[in-house]
Parts: structure tokens; sequence; C-alpha cells
């Protein structure tokens, strides 16, 4: 018995929690049909949604073509990886949040899952309370009533940096970077505390929706994306640098300030 089936009495009796807007679209991609249909099962009574593909080409066709709010991806897929689906929809230039599923639970597995620009990993077997607390907290991030006239989007700017956190787009040197919806929100949580250390807690719960986890590297792969992508390493004397601040969590120093701050790498 799989650990849905022996979470699934006590799960059926839980009051739905629902959101304040129409359902989402979610596309889970996994080859395990038995998965597929216990999922859609459990989450029948939720204001979801959700598609089952079972390819990872066709999965990649299928995020070519339409949107989802959210998407649920294995890793191990037939014509097409988990990592090949993703570094596609990326492509795309779009923000949509993936949180990736998978067998392969190693540290070295859910950092490729991350670089590759997912939001979330979570091993299998899950408890499917888990992965239900996950996809809402990806959606109460990603989904708000639009409003009648919506107003253009202010930016957030240090130094050379701009960042729409809306559009998950930061600009930077005259560079437009597409971000994943998750740097995008851990990025605006600094920019919000410039030359604030900020912990690591508050990132994960703003970044990625739930609680830091005991050895949980997430986070930090995150935080080098967003290195990598920004430049924020201190090699531009116009941009900030994104420091740790050791024993805390990350600052986002400006570039007029100076950098003593001892650095751990992520």
């Amino acid at each position: 018995m799989n650990s849905l089936q022996t979470c699934w009495r006590p799960l059926r009796a839980i009051t739905p929690w629902h959101l304040d807007v129409t359902a989402a679209r979610v596309l889970l991609v996994d080859d395990d049909l038995e998965l597929c249909r216990m999922l859609q099962e459990f989450l029948e009574a939720e204001p979801v949604q959700l598609d089952c593909v079972h390819d990872g080409g066709e999965a990649a066709e299928r995020l070519a073509r339409e949107r989802f709010d959210v998407v649920l991806l294995d890793v191990m897929l037939p014509t097409l990886d988990g990592y090949a689906v993703l570094r596609a929809l990326r492509a795309q230039a779009l923000a949509t949040p993936v949180l990736m599923l998978s067998a392969r639970g190693h540290e070295d597995d859910r950092i490729m899952g991350l670089e590759a620009g997912a939001d979330d990993y979570l091993p299998k077997p899950f408890n499917p309370r888990e992965l239900r607390a996950r996809l809402f907290a990806m959606l109460r991030r990603g989904l708000r009533p639009a409003p009648e006239a919506p107003l253009p989007e202010p930016a957030l700017s240090l130094d050379a940096l701009r960042l729409l956190p809306g559009q998950a787009l930061a600009a930077i040197g005259g560079m437009t970077v597409a971000l994943t919806a998750a740097e995008a929100r851990i990025l605006e949580a600094l920019m919000r505390a410039p030359n604030r250390p900020v912990s690591r807690a508050q990132l994960t719960r703003r970044g990625l929706g739930r609680a830091l986890l005991p050895a949980d590297r997430s986070l930090d792969t995150h935080v080098s994306n967003l290195r990598r992508k920004l430049g924020l390493d201190g090699a531009r004397a116009d941009v900030p640098v994104l420091r740790s601040a050791r024993g805390v969590g990350y600052v986002l120093q400006a570039a007029m300030q100076p950098h003593g701050t001892a650095e751990v790498p992520a």
C-alpha cells in the first residue's frame, strides 16, 4: 500500500480549503496512472481543475500552447524527462510555479531540479497532505482576483537592479532576465529590506510558501540561481551584492555599502 492510500481515509474527512478565485488549472505530469487517478479523486472537492499527462513530450507540447497555474512534474518520464520538460517551459520565459516530484530523493537530484527552474521539490513517496499544502501555497501566491482596471505594477529598484515582482522579471544593465516565481518572491523580500539580513525561515516562507525544513537546501539553490542570473556577486560596482548573513540568512547589500559581511557559499 503506498503513502497516498494509507493517508486516504483521514484526508477525505478534512474540510477543503478554498481559494477566493475560480478553479485553478493544474497540470500533473506523471506516468504512474494509479497515482494520477488517486490524486484526481483526492482533489475533486477542491477548486482545482487537474489535468493529467503521462508522457514528457506530450507535456512539453501542452505547456507550449496552454497556460496552467501550477505544474506538478515527475522526473522519470517517457520521451522527455522532467528536467527537459522544465527547461522547455522556462525557455518560454514563463514563471509558472513548478513542483517537482521524484522517487530520486538524493540532494543532488533536488538541486538539479531547482537549478533547472523548479520552485520546489517533493520526493516520493510523499504524504498527500504535504502535496496538497505545497500546491495551495503556490496557488495562494500565484492567483489573485483581477481588478476591474489593473494599474501598472511599480518596479522595485536598488542600484542598477530593477524587479517587477508580479511578472517575475528583473532588469540589470539594460538586460531583462526571466525569473521563476520563487526566485522573484525571494528577491522581492530582499529588495524590500536592503542592507538588512532576512532570515532563512522568512525567505523560505515568502519564496516557497512553506516552513523551513531541517537540512533543506532549496532556498540556498534559489539564492545561487539569483546570483548567477543577475550577477549579484560583487563583480560590478553598480549592482547590489547578495551575501550570506552568517547564522541568520541572506542580505542584499547596496553597491554603495561596504562589503564586509563574511559569506557562506550557497
